[in-house]
């Protein structure tokens, strides 16, 4: 059968992914947004449903103030007897650590944190062992690839901190992942930055402590220099074997916005690639050592992305997300209608404003909603940080209530237009395609148009950091109604 990549769409970076009783299991990182690292389920690694989030409680994750890109880095999703763990970092503070639960669809228990630095942990287990790795420097302060042994118990180390691979050369070693295939230790990393020059990496051992040899191929799969091609950034991966025996890499990459217009603004998304061990024990990734639009692989499955999301459709506790930790007092969620009370903290601030939102999944979007205004501010947002942004908005005045397009372009604030509205309500709608976003208001049939913003100053070549587009909701000063909400993705024309 043949699939088409990404398999998950939108800002769901990091991927990895583990198998328990013929169903797979993926978490993506998360960053600053709460509930954090999403959970997928899938029965053929093409179909990605998400089921919910690991870290649900604030006991859990600190996200307090932080800055966009910081927080929760580069899960690892593994099952160990029967025991699913997902082991992370908190880069804002500098913590490795993890969490566990005997049931996936339930909660997971409070933080374990493991004395050892670096980011981008993964654990490996065999015969009762179990060995953490992450990327930084061992007790001795050589940098590279390194891991101890563990209590899983209590996170505890049983081993110094030793440092087992330095990589093939490229800059920013990161995302070990261990397997034992056949008998033989297999590491796989990421290197070259998770832009243009990332790639996945490999080596291979008898011994769990190494010595590691570096593929001679190395590397196994990148799109580094596959142009003009819209799917790039291909790495960060894990290695998964299907229920035909055939293995794959399921890995992060974006997709830039045309051939020749090299940004990228839906983030770092989920790409497919098949794996192929040959008679020399090496693997190799795709038919050339890229990741492709579309291949075929064994299974009897029909891929069916969600096109349409509505309130009714989608769950406030699943597809919906928040800016760091919410102040749930402010928000009325239910199947028909949003109710957001606004505070004074906007979305410019490096705090928690009252705004739910979902990744953008497309480049080409209609999102239109009702809103009604009994004070300050409500709309919608394109937001990738908190200094790049598009709002369109009901504001309330003295005299009346007014449409409003602000953009925020790298902490310049710009108010390009500004149209009276009858009454307290009306609807706000973007509609997007690769290029840009046109923001227009609608009442008793008529739209207005209140003016464009590019993709590219929301992109993360122009934004910087590691996210990628939201599209939400927001209130600022005052209470604002949603309803009527529908976000739709359409083909390019």
């Amino acid at each position: 059968m043949k699939y088409h990549n990404p398999v998950v769409s939108g800002f769901y970076p990091d991927p990895s992914v583990c198998e328990h009783d013929g169903k797979y299991y993926l978490v993506c990182s998360s960053f600053q947004y709460f509930p954090g690292v999403p959970l997928f389920e899938s029965d053929d690694l093409v179909n990605w449903k998400q089921t919910g989030y690991v870290l649900t409680r604030k006991s859990q994750v600190m996200l307090d103030k932080i800055n966009s890109s910081g927080g929760v880095f580069a899960p690892t999703i593994r099952c160990i007897n029967g025991r699913f763990y997902m082991v992370t970092t908190n880069d804002t503070t500098h913590q490795n650590f993890y969490v566990w639960t005997d049931d996936i669809h339930g909660e997971w228990s409070e933080p374990v944190y493991v004395d050892q630095g670096g980011i981008d942990p993964s654990l490996f287990e065999e015969d009762g062992h179990v060995y953490f790795m992450s990327n930084g420097a061992d007790d001795n302060g050589v940098g590279g690839v390194v891991q101890c042994e563990i209590d899983i118990a209590t996170g505890k180390k049983l081993s110094p901190s030793r440092c087992i691979w330095q990589g093939s050369g490229g800059r920013y070693l990161e995302s070990p992942h261990l397997y034992k295939i056949n008998g033989t230790y297999y590491l796989m990393a990421a290197e070259g930055g998770t832009e243009y020059g990332h790639m996945i990496t490999c080596a291979r051992s008898d011994s769990v402590w190494g010595p590691f040899e570096g593929n001679p191929h190395n590397p196994v799969l990148t799109n580094r220099n596959k142009a003009p091609f819209i799917i790039q950034g291909i790495g960060h991966g894990d290695l998964i074997q299907d229920k035909y025996g055939d293995w794959h890499v399921l890995s992060l990459g974006f997709r830039q916005q045309h051939i020749w217009r090299p940004y990228h603004h839906l983030g770092r998304e989920v790409f497919l690639t098949p794996v192929q061990f040959g008679d020399d024990g090496w693997f190799t990734c795709g038919k050339d050592g890229t990741t492709d639009e579309f291949y075929d692989i064994k299974g009897d499955f029909v891929q069916a992305p969600q096109r349409e999301f509505t309130f009714a459709n989608t769950d406030w506790n699943i597809e919906w997300c928040f800016l760091r930790h919410p102040h749930m007092e402010d928000y009325e969620l239910s199947a028909d209608k949003a109710v957001l009370h606004g505070t004074s903290v906007t979305l410019d601030d490096v705090d928690s404003p009252t705004f739910v939102a979902m990744r953008q999944r497309d480049f080409h979007m209609d999102m239109r909603c009702t809103v009604k205004n009994s004070g300050g501010i409500g709309g919608l947002t394109v937001l990738i940080t908190e200094n790049e942004h598009y709002d369109i908005f009901l504001e309330r005045t003295e005299s009346g209530c007014n449409a409003v397009l602000m953009l925020n372009i790298g902490g310049i604030k710009h108010r390009q237009n500004s149209v009276p509205v009858k009454g307290d309500s009306a609807q706000l709608i973007i509609r997007a395609d690769s290029f840009g976003y046109s923001f227009f208001v609608a009442q008793d049939g008529s739209e207005v148009q209140l003016g464009y913003g590019s993709t590219k100053y929301l992109s993360s070549e122009v934004a910087e950091g590691f996210t990628g587009v939201m599209t939400g909701l927001f209130a600022v000063g005052g209470t604002s109604e949603f309803t009527d909400f529908i976000c739709a993705y359409r083909d390019a024309e």
